[in-house]
């Protein structure tokens, strides 16, 4: 007889259980036929295709890599949610998901990427440790990639950060625990084997300004190039090279911010 009672108590529960999943399933198949009757839902559903923008595969030649770039695809739900807050249709309001390419940087890690993809539009420089070239840059507020030791790490650094530490592990560690290491390795003849190894993005910059090539440099810029400042260059220079890239109506974009395929062309 208690089994009887026990299994009477278990279909009971289980028959409330199953009403209420029903209900929960049925409840959201009405919310969404409502949704899509809406006048921003149906404009959105329209739109969505000539919004979408296809992604850009990395272009690879040996043992060099050229990043690609992630495709962008509009979010129906969440652009309609975001658009039902202000009733009404607004394409900036469009909300995009990223859409990975096929050949991505992110397969290829063991590819040396010396460019980043031109689409864009900008340029990064990287600069050897220099006080008066950084409060140059940080007095005009221009983006760079500083490469640091440990000796030189600064928690609070206006630069991005990348690691150039022969102690390489250390330098690493104190990226990692204010949460900005852009896991880059800009190679040289003691760190290819640990950068491989640990799978970071390998950078080896076509350009690198000197004392005497200033004006090789100007005619070599174009969207995309990493620029290396060399240790000995000139701040003149330096200035004519901002000049130029600003002529060619290029932006200054940190290392990590060109590299990575992440599109933001509709942000």
């Amino acid at each position: 007889m208690l089994k009887v009672i026990h299994l009477k108590k278990f279909y009971k529960y289980f028959g409330i259980m199953a009403i209420m999943i029903f209900s929960f399933y049925y409840t959201e198949k009405i919310a969404l036929l409502m949704r899509k009757k809406d006048p921003i839902y149906e404009t959105i559903e329209v739109i969505k295709q000539d919004s979408n923008i296809n992604s850009i595969n990395a272009k690879i030649t040996d043992d060099y890599i050229i990043p690609g770039l992630n495709g962008l695809a509009v979010n129906t739900e969440k652009s309609f949610q975001k658009m039902k807050s202000f009733g009404a249709f607004n394409k900036y309001y469009l909300i995009f998901d990223q859409i990975k390419p096929e050949i991505s940087l992110e397969d290829n890690k063991e590819k040396i990427i010396e460019e980043g993809n031109p689409k864009k539009k900008g340029v990064a420089i990287i600069l050897n440790p220099s006080k008066e070239i950084e409060e140059y840059f940080q007095q005009n507020n221009l983006k760079a990639s500083l490469l640091i030791t440990k000796d030189n790490f600064d928690k609070n650094s206006f630069f991005e950060q990348i690691n150039d530490d022969s102690n390489w592990k250390a330098t690493d560690d104190l990226l990692n625990s204010i949460n900005q290491n852009k896991k880059i390795c800009l190679l040289n003849t003691y760190n290819e084997e640990t950068c491989k190894k640990e799978k970071k993005y390998l950078v080896k910059p076509k350009l690198e300004l000197t004392t005497s090539n200033i004006a090789t440099i100007k005619s070599k810029i174009n969207s995309g190039s990493i620029i290396k400042i060399s240790k000995n260059a000139k701040l003149e220079d330096v200035k004519l090279l901002l000049k130029q890239i600003e002529y060619k109506g290029l932006s200054l974009k940190t290392l990590s911010e060109l590299i990575l395929e992440e599109n933001t062309l509709n942000s």
